[in-house]
């Protein structure tokens, strides 16, 4: 049974290879950032502007990845995607993931606590069910950016400017989005303007795009959130497919194969 953990008040929020170089110093630095996790949640979009992709689950398996089950669909950011802020040295070419530019960030992040509505969730993620004060700060300017607070026990600035309700069915009509879901760490350092409030959670409907996360069928979201387990020490790796390619053998990353089980 997965464990059922409690999150603090305070959240830092921090997805054939055509290389055949050698890997520089910094990508074999950045890999060794991730080298210890055992499991890997993996988005692949066709390029920069699609909003829609593919997501699969992988295991260490020795040295290597093996796939668990086969590959689900997934909407992201509505412009697209665009290089973030993670656990990769540097990006790059390619466009770089800003506030409120609608894109869903690239590179490979580590995973961070699940939310949700309930009370509890199966999952080995840390788990905060959120209630109607929590929200997560997208101000550039307030000294809690990127960041999910109970705004009736933090006092500061500009928190009422936040348009991040974590209940949105409470605040936002009765918005199931954020019913269940988990914090993709991307922009750790809290870095103005760098983007902010990075999740991934439930659709509202198929192929309707995010303003920046990763989302997905509620039956897929139950299927992740009982499988990811924070001892195993997740990691999230979301890549358009040429530069999934160019770094796959660099950033040891599984082939992803062409034979899937149904999704």
């Amino acid at each position: 049974m997965p464990i059922r953990r409690t999150a603090a008040l305070l959240l830092p929020l921090l997805l054939a290879t055509a290389c055949v170089h050698s890997p520089s110093n910094d990508a074999t630095n950045a890999t060794r950032n991730w080298a210890d996790a055992g499991q890997m949640v993996l988005v692949t979009t066709v390029d920069w502007d699609s909003t829609n992709g593919e997501l699969r689950r992988y295991e260490r398996d020795g040295s290597g990845w093996k796939q668990i089950g086969g590959a689900s669909d997934i909407v992201v950011g509505r412009t697209g995607t665009a290089w973030g802020i993670g656990l990769n040295a540097k990006h790059g070419e390619g466009p770089v993931k800003r506030e409120g530019d609608g894109k869903a960030p690239a590179g490979v992040f580590s995973i961070g606590p699940a939310f949700g509505y309930a009370d509890s969730a199966r999952t080995g993620l840390d788990y905060k069910a959120m209630g109607g004060n929590d929200w997560c700060i997208d101000v550039p300017d307030s000294v809690y950016y990127n960041q999910i607070i109970d705004r009736s026990l933090v006092k500061a600035p500009l928190l009422d400017q936040s348009s991040e309700p974590m209940r949105r069915d409470i605040h936002a009509n009765g918005d199931q989005r954020y019913r269940e879901g988990f914090v993709i760490e991307h922009n750790a350092a809290n870095t103005r303007n760098a983007g902010s409030c990075i999740f991934a959670h439930l659709w509202s409907a198929p192929g309707t795009t995010t303003a920046g996360c990763t989302a997905m069928a509620p039956a897929n979201m139950e299927v992740l959130l009982a499988w990811l387990d924070a001892k195993r020490k997740p990691v999230f790796v979301q890549l358009p497919q040429a530069q999934y390619m160019q770094l796959r053998t660099e950033w040891n990353l599984p082939l992803v194969s062409t034979k899937e089980s149904a999704r």
